[in-house]
């Protein structure tokens, strides 16, 4: 289930906002300018389903986006708790970074947390199959998939390119809670 937790940047022990509702976690995050919505993944998948497999079983969800805001690329991150690169991959994601463009992500399977560092609060958002998040450009954020991943997240981009980040050196990730 979907969850966001909200804390002062400067007190990682006690929240100000704990919830699972779903209406109440799109509208705090629109109210802080981040788009979250929630679909339907009902395509069952693989967990080692190649790119190809996955992208074409949503494609018309990836095609509505595409048609919304223009998207020029597309991938797939596949993580399962035995891949090979899981440790290096999330110690890259833990380090807070930013975007030139919005970072798109729909959860097709498994789970992950954003944690979007925003006008001197941090938004943690645990995101679990069906939920759609944007992440807009510019804004200081980590992800944490945990030492035992698992998830299957669909992404959209404007630049060819694809992922292009700009780390903070800000340490304020290692102060806050992480999954398992």
């Amino acid at each position: 289930m979907s969850r966001l937790t909200v804390y002062s940047e400067n007190d990682a022990a006690h929240p100000t906002l704990e919830t699972e509702d779903g209406e109440t976690i799109r509208q705090t995050l629109a109210e802080a300018g981040v788009l979250f919505r929630r679909w339907a993944a009902t395509q069952a998948l693989d967990e080692r389903a190649d790119e190809s497999v996955i992208l074409s079983a949503y494609r018309p969800e990836i095609d509505r986006l595409i048609a919304e805001a223009g998207y020029q690329s597309v991938d797939v991150v596949n993580m399962y708790p035995t891949h090979p690169d899981r440790a290096a991959l999330r110690d890259k994601f833990l380090s807070e970074h930013t975007h030139g463009e919005d970072e798109v992500r729909f959860f097709v399977d498994g789970a992950g947390l954003f944690c979007l560092h925003l006008n001197g609060q941090v938004y943690a958002v645990l995101c679990t199959k069906g939920d759609l998040i944007s992440v807009p450009a510019g804004t200081r954020h980590w992800f944490d998939m945990g030492s035992s991943p698992r998830f299957t997240a669909i992404r959209l981009f404007n630049n060819p390119d694809g992922w292009i980040a700009q780390f903070t050196g800000d340490a304020i990730a290692d102060g806050f809670p992480r999954l398992a």
